[in-house]
């Protein structure tokens, strides 16, 4: 497997491809003016507190209060309920105007507030911190039996030598030297004292940490020894991935990379033309077949079609080879669009029990790859399957794209056809309403062509039955929907 990073940084945006193999897996876009809020810590202040919800809001400075739910906050020493099932009402564990630390853990996303906890967690190359919860977590990706043990042993040594922390060991700690490790969780320490300090001269609506940006925060997080080069085009940035490297990640230092080419790097390598695609509805398949990916409020839907793929056997091969290529597909497309919460896909209906099962193992092993939690159920009688991903940041099309002003982000224009009877009615409203001796209509100019051409009988019938003329006037600055009648 050859993965590259590619780095690409202008003064306002930066901005990270995955590439495995030469295909696009995944993009991160990071702008001055927006940058991701996910892992800071703030001092916040409750001001609202929502017994029914379960749940808080909280002021962190933001434009949008922030949401704080009772399962995500740690409770305070000594305030417990005796049945383990039944959550701590949130009136017990906060009180408003209450001052709190907080952690982002998703980014506001659309209309919705930041989402916050005060489970704190502050991560390093190899470890995790767990601020005031002291338990050990071990990656799950970590297969080697040997090699959890001994991590969790240091782990646990780390607990007993100081005991209010908590630690996960993260994947990238198999092999390394126990030294190296311990230098890690000294160092999260620290940050954590840094934390505590700010904190307790601040005022509420203040950030007392911040998350690395993205350029360092991507060479923290991804597993160094998948990566075979990380390729930057800003020598600035170079020197500085180069001198956090060299601090932190020295396993990382090698596959450094900077491009002086005076081709962009994006270009070089397709990525701009992927980003494009990833924007649209349809997506091609290699057999012939495409799939079609709406977002919604509510959800994501995947639709599977054959499209031009006849096979050269029978109807279910053809559907069956399909659906297995949709299968991968579908896994690379969530993850170059960052599509989040429930997805539903509709693959083509398959009559053979075995064909539905290869379907799904295809699906498991493509989301296998995936750095966010996902989960997936089988095929429902109606034949779709329902993936949860976990969302903590913004879409691909959400991030790049506003709302159509002109459709309002339907995705559809009423016809010229619908906007000329709309006018008409709207003649008849305002006759019955209002004493008039003439009426202009402004509208868009394939509206006025229609209602002169093929309606032009239509609103001559119109004229004779409210005893009044009508004019048409095109207006080049209206929207296809946008019209006006004028009483004059």
């Amino acid at each position: 497997m050859s993965q590259e990073l590619l780095i690409n940084v202008t003064p306002r945006e930066t901005r990270v491809a995955l590439v495995d193999n030469g295909s696009l897996q995944e993009v991160f876009i990071e702008r001055a003016r927006r940058r991701g809020l996910v892992g800071n810590v703030y001092l916040g202040e409750v001001s609202r507190v929502l017994p029914g919800m379960q749940a808080a809001f909280v002021d962190i400075g933001l434009a949008r209060t922030a949401f704080l739910h009772a399962s995500d906050i740690t409770a305070a020493e000594g305030v417990f309920d005796s049945a383990p099932l039944r959550p701590v009402p949130i009136q017990q564990l906060v009180k408003e105007q209450q001052r709190i630390l907080v952690q982002v853990i998703k980014d506001p996303i659309g209309s919705k507030g930041a989402r916050l906890t005060t489970q704190l967690s502050i991560p390093s190359r190899h470890l995790v911190l767990l601020a005031n919860n002291p338990v050990v977590g071990i990656s799950g990706r970590l297969e080697d039996s040997l090699e959890r043990d001994r991590l969790r042993e240091f782990a646990e040594q780390q607990l007993v030598q100081q005991g209010s922390h908590g630690v996960i060991v993260r994947t990238a700690a198999e092999g390394v030297a126990e030294a190296d490790l311990k230098r890690d969780w000294s160092f999260l320490q620290r940050i954590w004292e840094a934390i505590n300090q700010r904190a307790g001269a601040a005022q509420p609506g203040t950030m007392v940490h911040e998350d690395l940006p993205l350029l360092l925060r991507i060479l923290r997080d991804l597993p160094a020894e998948q990566i075979e080069h990380v390729r930057i085009d800003s020598m600035e940035n170079y020197a500085r991935a180069d001198a956090f490297c060299q601090a932190f990640l020295p396993e990382t230092k090698a596959s450094l990379v900077y491009y002086p080419g005076e081709r962009p790097l994006f270009d070089l390598y397709g990525v701009e033309d992927e980003i494009q695609r990833a924007l649209q509805r349809r997506v091609a398949l290699k057999s012939g077949g495409h799939l079609v990916i709406d977002q919604t409020e509510a959800m994501t839907t995947v639709d599977v079609n054959t499209g031009g793929y006849v096979g050269h056997r029978n109807l279910e091969e053809t559907i069956f080879k399909t659906n297995l290529e949709a299968a991968q597909a579908i896994t690379r497309q969530l993850r170059l669009r960052n599509l989040g919460g429930i997805i539903i896909i509709d693959f083509i209906d398959m009559e053979e029990a075995d064909h539905q099962r290869q379907v799904l193992r295809a699906l498991e092993k493509g989301l296998q790859r995936d750095h966010a939690r996902t989960g997936i159920s089988g095929v429902s009688a109606l034949g779709l399957v329902e993936i949860t991903r976990k969302r903590t940041r913004e879409s691909l099309q959400h991030l790049l794209c506003d709302p159509c002003t002109i459709c309002g982000g339907r995705g559809y224009l009423k016809s010229p056809e619908t906007i000329v009877y709309e006018i008409a009615r709207e003649i008849l409203r305002e006759v019955r309403q209002f004493d008039v001796e003439r009426l202009l209509v402004l509208a868009a100019q394939e509206v006025v062509d229609l209602a002169m051409d093929e309606e032009s009988d239509s609103f001559a019938e119109l004229e004779q039955f409210i005893g009044r003329p009508v004019k048409f006037q095109a207006e080049p600055l209206y929207t296809p929907e946008q019209f006006d009648v004028v009483l004059m």
